[in-house]
């Protein structure tokens, strides 16, 4: 396995302090750069260990987080404060440039090289970063089939992969079929990824806490949806020496 470094990054967005990890590969040179949106509930152990998986690939990669590093694992103190933020583009690419602007600090990161990932919440920050023109390689998202403001798909610059669940109620047939027409719409290079029998956070180990209706965990699905972010990240931003 290779040897990673990691460290806590802290800065300000949304009017918060937010507490994000940086994993970093070895090595002293320049490398490609993923940032890592987490789900509603917030940066957890399970984003830190992708950051850190994708550093043993040989990325720079920061997990980012979305309040202040809280964990909200009560359902309704989550969508209390997921919904608003999902309802305003802004404040969503506000959180995602904060973060942003962590990773193309940081000297072994590529600034010109950067892909998003994300899950849930953090996956619909990746997109919005996509719909502002931001110079991203690639977006990748599980569970966050978001449609944006009229006309703002076609400022993404970069292929765009999602994957959901086909039984997920949170993310339905109907709101799937309006995500990939405003793709198709704007001329994205998009790829939809459904998998069979799967709920909503289906990537996401089972939790500790209540979860909302329609929220389960699928581990062959995980597998299979990790492996094609990765896939995406090879083709879209190989690490090269």
């Amino acid at each position: 396995m290779t040897t990673i470094t990691t460290r806590t990054v802290t800065y300000p967005a949304d009017a918060l302090t937010m507490i994000g990890h940086l994993a970093l590969p070895t090595g002293a040179g320049r490398r490609p750069a993923v940032l890592v949106g987490p789900e509603g509930t917030g940066l957890s152990d399970v984003e830190r260990r992708r950051a850190d998986a994708l550093a043993e690939l040989g990325y720079v990669a920061l997990a980012f987080d979305l309040h202040g590093g809280r964990y909200l694992g009560d359902p309704e103190e989550m969508l209390a404060r997921c919904m608003p933020l999902l309802a305003d583009p802004d404040r969503m690419r506000g959180i995602g440039h904060a973060a942003l602007d962590v990773l193309r600090a940081e000297p072994r990161a590529d600034p010109d090289r950067i892909a998003a990932v994300g899950y849930g919440t953090g996956g619909a920050i990746a997109l919005e970063l996509g719909r502002h023109g931001v110079d991203l390689r690639a977006i990748g998202t599980v569970n966050a089939l978001t449609t944006g403001r009229p006309g703002e798909a076609a400022r993404i610059r970069c292929p765009v992969w999602a994957g959901v669940g086909s039984e997920d109620p949170i993310m339905a047939p109907a709101q799937r079929d309006a995500f990939t027409a405003e793709m198709q719409a704007a001329g994205v290079d998009w790829r939809l990824a459904v998998y069979g029998g799967a709920l909503h956070a289906f990537h996401h180990p089972p939790v500790g806490h209540p979860v909302r209706p329609g929220v389960g965990h699928h581990p062959q699905h995980a597998q299979r949806a990790w492996r094609d972010i990765v896939a995406l990240l090879a083709e879209c931003l190989p690490v090269t020496e």
